[in-house]
């Protein structure tokens, strides 16, 4: 494999060592169907030399199997591996894989194309500092690849990748790239997205994926790998405050008491002061642990455990900041993008449960500010939401919730929303900031509640009850 060296057979502790000091760059490959994400992410392992001899073999046969490629070896099925995937030619759910070359480690997440699977691409973009936005060079900027460059802006990711693809089929034709290198970047003017690169590939044909293609000698620029070994990701931070939501507190003993997390931005050493919200009360850091022992400091990304010099009620949930530093926002309302992952359409003034971090709350949407045309980006009224739509909405909660915008931290600005009745992840969001209560008063807003839990009683009813016939409580209430 090309990450190997020497050091495998003379100090396997040293090798081990340099791989574990190697920085991660996460991305996603997106585009339209049949755009070659899957390919393309195969042809990156097939060339970097990645892959096993049994994994090549087992692909080889099922290439004849499936004969997708008129009998040549289909990269694809590396990551498309569910039957239903193989049958059609498509990627249906998000597949990772993970590989490493001199310079860098990578997980990659093959997520699919199909507009049914917006919400699974929503998933594997949620981790991720990249994405690969692959266009076919005969089709241009499609509906998907205006979708998922809408995603990928709302989820917070600062580096996109164009692969023009299928270039063998255009005849390498520099025009072609250009052309569809300026459609891009002008639907992409409205979004925010700060480093946008092109290449020209074919994945099928290797060039300019891992290895210079001399059959594009009018572009000068990094292959696909180069890129990916060299784009910077380390600055993308917003913000430099120090974010520890709680995720467990650690009593073993009558002598110690921990506040265990992964932390979400900044850095803290033994010593500072900090604050837990959304309480308010406030200590000092008595120690920093982690399985390694005491450390003398920590930062972004690590799972620590924090021990304080005062007996302050911390509990899960709880967000510790650092009393120096920018403060993040109480409130019980809050205004964010939802992306609704759920067959059930999100319903105005229906309670939900939302996690935030390690914090659960109920609340509800309290109101649809606008429904986000991704084809377009133009904004419509809405008063529900359906499977696989974006919408500006306000949220309201039953107690304080801490948190910062999205675009400024990810780990206290994301949520997710939970069905109360199945218990089922039903959307996501990233919150832009706080808002004002709208409240729930009015005959509109007491129609919408009670709209909600009509629906909810219906379902019960018809899950134990199924010859009793369904109420109509709004009617109801109106009579």
């Amino acid at each position: 494999m090309s990450h190997q060296s020497d050091l495998i057979a003379s100090d396997i502790l040293a090798y081990l060592k340099q791989h574990e000091n190697k920085d991660m760059l996460r991305f996603i490959t997106c585009g339209n169907v049949d755009d070659g994400k899957s390919t393309l992410i195969g042809r990156l392992l097939h060339d970097s030399k990645l892959i096993f001899e049994d994994q090549l073999a087992a692909i080889q046969k099922d290439s004849q199997k499936y004969n997708t490629t008129d009998q040549e070896i289909d990269l694809a099925l590396l990551v498309d591996g569910l039957q239903a995937e193989r049958e059609q030619g498509i990627t249906i759910d998000v597949a990772y894989r993970y590989f490493s070359t001199d310079k860098r480690k990578f997980i990659i997440a093959d997520c699919p194309g199909h507009e049914q699977y917006t919400r699974n691409m929503a998933t594997g973009a949620s981790t991720c500092d990249l994405a690969i936005i692959l266009i076919d060079a005969r089709y241009g900027v499609q509906t998907q690849t205006r979708r998922h460059s809408n995603i990928v802006s709302l989820l917070g990711i600062q580096h996109v990748v164009v692969a023009v693809n299928k270039m063998d089929l255009v005849d390498f034709a520099e025009a072609r790239f250009d052309e569809i290198r300026r459609e891009y970047l002008a639907f992409t003017q409205e979004l925010n997205i700060a480093d946008v690169r092109f290449v020209p590939i074919s994945a099928l044909r290797g060039d300019n994926v891992v290895n210079a293609s001399d059959k594009t000698p009018w572009y000068g620029g990094e292959t696909l790998m180069q890129l990916l070994e060299s784009v910077e990701v380390n600055r993308d931070a917003q913000l430099d405050a120090f974010r520890l939501p709680v995720q467990y507190v650690n009593r073993p003993n009558l002598d110690f008491r921990g506040f265990c997390g992964t932390i979400a931005a900044g850095h803290i050493v033994p010593g500072d002061e900090v604050i837990a919200l959304p309480s308010g009360k406030s200590s000092k850091v008595k120690a920093i642990v982690t399985y390694e022992g005491e450390q003398a400091a920590a930062f972004a990304g690590q799972a620590i455990t924090l021990t304080l010099e005062d007996e302050i009620d911390v509990s899960r949930g709880d967000l510790l900041v650092r009393a120096c530093d920018v403060q993040p926002t109480v409130a019980q309302a809050f205004s964010a993008h939802v992306v609704w992952m759920n067959e059930a359409p999100l319903l105005v003034g229906k309670e939900y449960q939302f996690k935030l971090g390690g914090k659960s709350v109920y609340g509800r949407v309290s109101r649809i500010e606008h429904r986000i045309d991704v084809n377009t980006l133009d904004k419509a009224s809405a008063d529900s939401l359906q499977l696989n739509e974006i919408a500006l909405v306000t949220i309201e909660t039953n107690a304080p919730v801490v948190f910062d915008p999205y675009t400024a931290c990810r780990g206290t600005g994301n949520f997710i929303i939970i069905d109360r009745l199945s218990n089922a992840t039903a959307g996501a969001g990233m919150i832009v900031a706080a808002a004002e209560s709208h409240g729930v008063s009015g005959e509109a807003d007491e129609l919408a509640r009670l709209r909600a839990f009509e629906l909810e009683l219906n379902a019960l009813v018809r899950k134990h009850f199924p010859h009793w016939e369904t109420l109509d409580i709004a009617a109801i209430y109106k009579r």
